[in-house]
């Protein structure tokens, strides 16, 4: 998937529609920081491409899928490079909703069929959660990044599929 990114959804956390640097025309309204997208960021931008619709990972999740960093570093890589892929199906693992971006996310769930749980009256603004149990993906169904093909299988290193 060493496609350009293009600003086909919605703004996510993290600013500004960003296209993907590599091989990228027209940076030169980006920050120099933003110029070239990390190895690991692009790693995870490609699993996010894999999730989907109606289906979500956590960032724990997708850092395990990696089989490198963690929930945190596949956060950072989000909030900063996210925008250009599917970013409200990487998720909190307790399935709230991404703060300051609840009303997109939600809409964005809404429009895909993912499952959620309502609110309870009594819950602080009265906002939906993901249902985790249904809407997790295990990756299963998908191919890994750099896999060129074919469904599940080995995972970095030869090791098997994470059982999410």
């Amino acid at each position: 998937m060493s496609q350009h990114r293009t600003s086909q959804h919605r703004t996510p956390p993290g600013g500004a529609d960003r296209v993907r640097a590599s091989g990228a025309s027209g940076g030169a309204d980006r920050p120099p920081a933003l110029a070239e997208l990390p190895q690991y960021a692009e790693r995870v931008l490609d699993v996010a491409e894999l999730i989907p619709p109606g289906r979500v990972m956590t960032y724990g999740d997708v850092a395990e899928w990696l089989g490198d960093g963690g929930p945190r570093q596949v956060g950072r890589a989000m909030a900063l490079y996210g925008s250009a892929v599917p970013w409200w199906r990487v998720v909190r693992s307790d399935g709230k909703l991404l703060p300051g971006h609840e009303q997109r996310a939600l809409g964005h769930y809404r429009e895909e069929g993912t499952p959620l749980r309502e609110a309870p009256a009594a819950a602080d603004g009265h906002l939906p959660r993901l249902d985790m149990r249904r809407a997790r993906w295990d990756g299963r169904d998908g191919t890994r990044p750099g896999d060129g093909g074919g469904s599940g299988g080995a995972g970095p290193g030869g090791s098997e599929e994470p059982h999410i």
